[in-house]
């Protein structure tokens, strides 16, 4: 983490921002400054709107309950994302809030719920996710907040993906061997996608669909069978070994 990161509260703002402009942080967002780190007048802050990099700020009470940020200079640019969907059958709310947060964490930069025949949730609270989203962002130095994206069907998806878009599938069928060699080459792919499927795997139907995209590549997560969220991490971990530059 960035040295600024861990020495000052970071706090997401919506943009643009720009050196010198107030801008005025929500209620709750007030309430966490002012009444739970009791920041007084003048204390420093991290700014960041997930677009325009992250600024320095200052913090300007304007009453018990009131404060404003100033913008006094860009402490980070934003660097460039390389674009990584993290596609997924729903989970229940904690597992779901972790996933969320560890995406989020390890350069996930969409997240898509997607239905299958074996999804044991469907309903997806969006607003929970971007919160998550959002803490993740703000505690892990992270400036390129993931999109959220309304849930749809697995086959909805596949059928809108890019034609260009490298798609990484977790299969617990694979054949075992070192990820890294299937995942050699990813660097050059413009966009990447991985899918981890629900707790009680995809229907014969859907691995079929599967296989049959442009540019799939299927990686064995290990002998273990791995819970979703847990497959979800470790998947990400692999991605991003063998595209960091």
């Amino acid at each position: 983490m960035p040295h600024d990161a861990a020495a000052a509260c970071r706090l997401f703002v919506p943009g643009p921002l720009e050196n010198g402009i107030l801008l005025a942080p929500g209620r709750d967002q007030s309430h966490y400054l002012l009444n739970v780190l009791r920041l007084d007048d003048g204390a420093a802050l991290l700014v960041f709107d997930g677009v325009g990099g992250e600024w320095r700020a200052t913090l300007e009470r304007t009453g018990k309950r009131e404060a404003r940020l100033r913008m006094v200079g860009m402490a980070r640019p934003q660097p460039a994302a390389r674009a990584v969907t993290l596609a997924f059958a729903p989970l229940k709310h904690a597992r779901l809030d972790y996933m969320v947060q560890k995406a989020t964490e390890m350069g996930a930069t969409r997240l898509v719920p997607v239905l299958t025949a074996r999804t044991q949730v469907a309903r997806v609270n969006e607003e929970r996710m971007r919160a998550n989203v959002i803490e993740a962002c703000e505690q892990c130095g992270v400036l390129q907040v993931p999109l959220v994206i309304p849930p749809c069907t697995l086959v909805d998806w596949l059928r809108q993906r890019p034609p260009t878009e490298a798609l990484i599938f977790a299969d617990e069928d694979a054949p075992a061997g070192d990820p890294m060699q299937v995942l050699t080459g990813l660097k050059a792919a413009p966009t990447l996608a991985l899918l981890i499927g629900p707790e009680g795997g995809f229907s014969p139907d859907e691995r079929a669909t599967i296989l049959a995209q442009p540019l799939v590549r299927r990686i064995s997560l290990g002998p273990r069978i791995l819970r979703a969220d847990t497959a979800a991490v470790a998947a990400l971990a692999l991605v991003q070994a063998a595209t960091d530059t």
